[in-house]
């Protein structure tokens, strides 16, 4: 399977995108030698991952964006035909022991959103997978008012943690980012800290970007 080299500017990147927009999924998946399963309930992620592939992203699993020497990550938003985000986007897996003692500057959510590549892709389900297509990209960075949500909505989250309030994380909680369970496997647990300075084994969590936001930044609302 072919991926591009990392892009070596950011103008470099946004051509690439801009390139990519057009093309369905099964021209790219052709185009890197990547099979799609005919089992679609079983494509989870691989949309982005083709992205990753001919845009020539280099983080890997790495706990970076995924543009490691730009500082972009990259972000797939799987779009209704109206182009409305269809679903909220997963941003970074939370690590409960370590939120309480991480300043939103400091930690992983900001990391991944100071600098976004949002490339939609058509998400309409009477299309098959490999006929969806991949729309006009955009690069976003948060503006000064959305960053002070974002951080509200982050401290809101910690002071929970540190609390030992952990299971009063829903996805009601916070106006652009809600935590939503993360884990492949429902008997997955983490540790998290408890109201008596010891600590409980729960769920797994992830930072998600609600799709009214995601729905604002498509649509340009500064």
């Amino acid at each position: 399977m072919s991926q591009a080299p990392p892009p070596r500017s950011e103008e470099e990147l946004v051509r690439r995108a801009r390139a990519l927009a057009g093309w369905t999924v099964g021209e790219i998946a052709g185009a890197h030698g990547v099979a799609l399963p005919a089992d679609t309930t079983r494509a989870k992620g691989l949309v982005g991952q083709l992205a990753e592939r001919a845009l020539g992203a280099s983080a890997g699993s790495l706990d970076e964006p995924d543009f490691v020497a730009l500082g972009i990550e990259l972000k797939t938003l799987p779009v209704r035909p109206d182009g409305r985000p269809k679903e909220s986007t997963f941003v970074c897996s939370i690590r409960l022991a370590d939120l309480p003692d991480t300043d939103f500057e400091d930690s992983l959510v900001w990391k991944k959103l100071r600098r976004v590549l949002f490339v939609p892709v058509e998400a309409d389900p009477a299309l098959a997978l490999p006929a969806r297509r991949f729309g006009a990209p955009l690069l976003w960075s948060p503006s000064s008012e959305e960053r002070a949500v974002l951080q509200a909505d982050y401290e809101r989250v910690a002071t929970l943690v540190l609390r030992g309030e952990v299971e009063q994380l829903t996805g009601h909680l916070g106006t652009y980012l809600q935590v939503r369970p993360k884990a492949a496997d429902s008997r997955a647990r983490r540790r998290a800290p408890d109201a008596d300075d010891g600590f409980i084994w729960t769920g797994p969590r992830g930072f998600y970007l609600r799709t009214r936001f995601t729905a604002r930044i498509l649509a340009g609302l500064r």
